[in-house]
């Protein structure tokens, strides 16, 4: 009997400390979700709507903003401009990042690594006023080479630093096999370590995009009304006078849905790199 009430007591013990996790989960999830939540919810409503408090729930919802966002803004350049620099900024860091992680891991140059990764430690502002002077002398302001290369400056050392784990945790003995086999070290690394860092690789990807999708500093500075992306394009709605609430929270919203439709199709695959990442570093 004794047995049978201690058992009694452990599964009321667990059962209550289940009970109060998923309340914990709840609500964090409640205070993370709040403000993108009540965003979405702005941007359906015209500003008279969105201050009143308590909030007319149901009343005043309209597709207005997004409109002005799409015909009056013209949001679909800046979304094009806001592709080009991420896509090329994540791309070219990819190019060049993989090789020199894979380099790294392979000869243990420890030192090396952290001197690319206190390039990440450098606040960008720093860096702003020197790439500014530089790329105006090569004239390369507004254009979408100096918003890639600048973007890289935090993205390649962010793929090298994601990367260098993973390719140390791959087992030596494969990559020995394949030079046995016949190989070469460009081969091996395309066709045996590059397969086998697919997680990682795409940890890094989404993150160094999301990185340069969402970058203001360099953006609002390096470019002008042809490249100029998302995150700057936002204070076409801020004026001297007024705010206008509602088209700033639609084009948030339009922000915000690539990233996280993006970052939903590809979790398992970061949540397996970052996991992955974490136990091999």
């Amino acid at each position: 009997m004794a047995g049978k009430s201690t058992d009694m007591t452990y599964r009321t013990k667990r059962k209550i400390s289940t009970v109060f996790y998923f309340i914990l989960i709840g609500l964090l999830m409640i205070l993370f979700l709040a403000p993108f939540l009540w965003m979405v919810y702005c941007s359906f409503k015209n500003p008279i709507e969105i201050a009143k408090l308590p909030p007319n729930w149901l009343q005043g919802l309209t597709l207005q903003n997004y409109k002005n966002v799409f015909n009056q803004q013209n949001f679909l350049r800046f979304i094009r401009n806001s592709l080009i620099v991420a896509g090329g900024s994540t791309l070219f860091s990819l190019i060049i990042g993989l090789p020199a992680a894979y380099a790294i891991a392979k000869y243990n140059q420890k030192k090396l690594s952290m001197v690319l990764l206190s390039a990440r430690m450098i606040p960008g502002i720093a860096l702003l006023l020197p790439l500014y002077i530089m790329f105006r002398e090569f004239k390369l302001i507004d254009t979408y080479s100096a918003l890639i290369i600048s973007h890289m400056l935090v993205g390649l050392p962010f793929v090298v630093w994601i990367m260098d784990p993973f390719f140390q945790g791959i087992p030596k003995e494969l990559m020995e096999a394949a030079t046995v086999d016949g190989a070469s070290s460009v081969t091996t690394f395309l066709k045996v370590v590059l397969p086998l860092s697919v997680p990682g690789i795409v940890t890094a990807s989404i993150l160094s995009f999301t990185f340069s999708w969402n970058n203001f500093m360099f953006s609002i500075v390096l470019a002008t009304n042809k490249t100029r992306t998302v995150p700057v394009a936002i204070y076409n709605f801020i004026s001297y006078a007024s705010i206008d609430w509602g088209g700033l929270m639609a084009a948030a919203t339009v922000i915000t849905f690539p990233v996280l439709v993006l970052a939903i199709v590809t979790q398992r695959y970061v949540i397996r790199g970052m996991t992955a990442g974490a136990v091999k570093g």
